[in-house]
């Protein structure tokens, strides 16, 4: 009976030990006492994805980490990518991750209505991407959130911002409305991109987009300011008050200087800005200027716009701007 009492103890010794290197190895808290990021490169094994998270602290063995793989976690294969181990992750939580490509989102972000000059600098300014770009076709990034991973190329990035733009117009062009002012997919994103810089008001859009698209319509020349504005900066702040000569400046943008859409786009216009161009509100307007509430206020007539001029003019006197 002694005798088997002492086996049966080392029986249950050896059960409790087999459960704690489980409970240390697999299931319980990890090593990790802060945030650890990981590249697990294309084409990595999880022998060696084990051996990376070893280096970097996240297992403590990575060969224990694969007997207990084999055993517990199935035969699902990993994915390559950046991943985020949060403080003490364990080793199963750490696989799954790997199984479920899990990985870490990182983010550049192209506001509307960015010109291409500024998406290449912002481009350039993000240090785990690699490699260079030139300044893209103004008008060929559809402004969004675009995931990237540690040393992925701009280039690359570039790309699903141009695709994005070319699948994006292809679709909206397809659904525009009969008797739009653009005859082609190109002469909307000139368009958006006015529209775009003229208003920050998304209710505003498909209103302002009226009063250009009855301008074309009729003739009439657009006279947008940041038309006026494109040639001097490439789409950059101007920072002072546009000159004389520059509204006279014929230069293919200049729409104060013939009728008709500038040459090209004047920045990126999202998606909001193509779609209400090539759905605007069916208006007579001709005219708008700002209503000093961050709007604008728009008209028919000349009358009725140099009225609204006035009442803009004495608000900008109350506040000293005059």
């Amino acid at each position: 009976m002694r005798r088997f009492g002492c086996f049966g103890l080392l029986v249950a010794a050896a059960l409790a030990l087999a459960a704690l290197t489980v409970f240390r190895g697999w299931i319980g808290p990890g090593p990790a006492d802060k945030e650890i990021e990981v590249l697990v490169k294309p084409g990595s094994s999880l022998t060696s994805a084990a051996r990376q998270l070893e280096d970097a602290g996240a297992i403590r063995s990575a060969e224990q980490f694969l007997k207990f793989a084999k055993l517990l976690g199935g035969d699902a294969p990993i994915h390559s990518g950046e991943y985020k181990v949060e403080p003490g992750m364990s080793g199963r939580a750490l696989l799954a991750m790997l199984q479920d490509g899990k990985t870490l989102q990182r983010f550049v972000t192209v506001p509307e209505g960015m010109p291409s000059i500024l998406v290449r600098e912002k481009l350039m300014a993000e240090p785990l991407l690699s490699g260079t770009v030139a300044v893209p076709a103004e008008g060929s990034v559809l402004p969004d959130s675009y995931s990237y991973q540690r040393g992925e190329t701009r280039a690359a990035v570039l790309k699903r911002m141009q695709d994005a733009m070319t699948k994006t117009l292809a679709e909206l062009w397809s659904e525009r409305k009969p008797g739009t002012a653009v005859s082609s997919p190109q002469e909307a994103v000139n368009l958006a991109a006015i529209v775009e810089k003229e208003t920050g008001v998304p209710s505003e859009r498909r209103r302002v987009a009226s009063v250009y698209s009855n301008r074309l319509k009729m003739g009439m020349r657009l006279q947008a300011d940041p038309t006026v504005i494109y040639p001097i900066t490439k789409g950059k702040p101007l920072g002072r008050r546009i000159l004389k000569s520059e509204l006279a400046a014929d230069n293919g943008y200049n729409t104060y200087a013939r009728a008709g859409l500038p040459a090209g786009p004047i920045a990126n216009p999202g998606r909001d800005s193509i779609a209400a161009v090539l759905d605007p509100e069916q208006t007579r307007y001709v005219y708008f200027v700002a209503d000093g509430k961050g709007g604008h206020v728009f008209a028919e007539t000349l009358d009725q716009h140099n009225a609204n001029v006035r009442k803009w003019y004495a608000i900008r006197r109350d506040r000293g701007e005059m």
